[in-house]
């Protein structure tokens, strides 16, 4: 999963044709590290989408623009738009991720 490296790159991103899910989570976060080991699987079932590691602590404002507040939290988009979010801070299972691609 590739790592954000800044405000202006989450904005090219999300702003891009392609279809990204940005990630947003903690060092700190025990429920964002249960979601580690299987998140390759998720990957690589849905390749059509770009998966962005955004580091909560180091993207705040981005976090607080996008009203999130909890973590792990997943949010997709495509041309700009929002195609769909997975925002809470409850500990999610693999099921409940690729429930909500699937969704999008």
């Amino acid at each position: 999963m590739k790592d954000l490296q800044s405000v202006e790159e989450f904005t090219e991103l999300k702003n891009s044709s392609e279809r990204h899910i940005f990630l947003f989570s903690a060092e700190w976060c025990g429920d964002c590290r249960f979601i580690e080991p299987f998140m390759p699987e998720v990957e690589a079932k849905y390749d059509n989408y770009t998966f962005v590691h955004v580091d909560r602590d180091k993207y705040i404002d981005t976090c607080i623009e996008l009203d999130v507040f909890g973590i792990p939290s997943f949010i997709a988009f495509e041309g700009g738009k929002e195609l769909g979010r997975f925002v809470s801070k409850d500990r999610k299972t693999q099921e409940e991720i690729e429930k909500f691609i699937e969704s999008l």
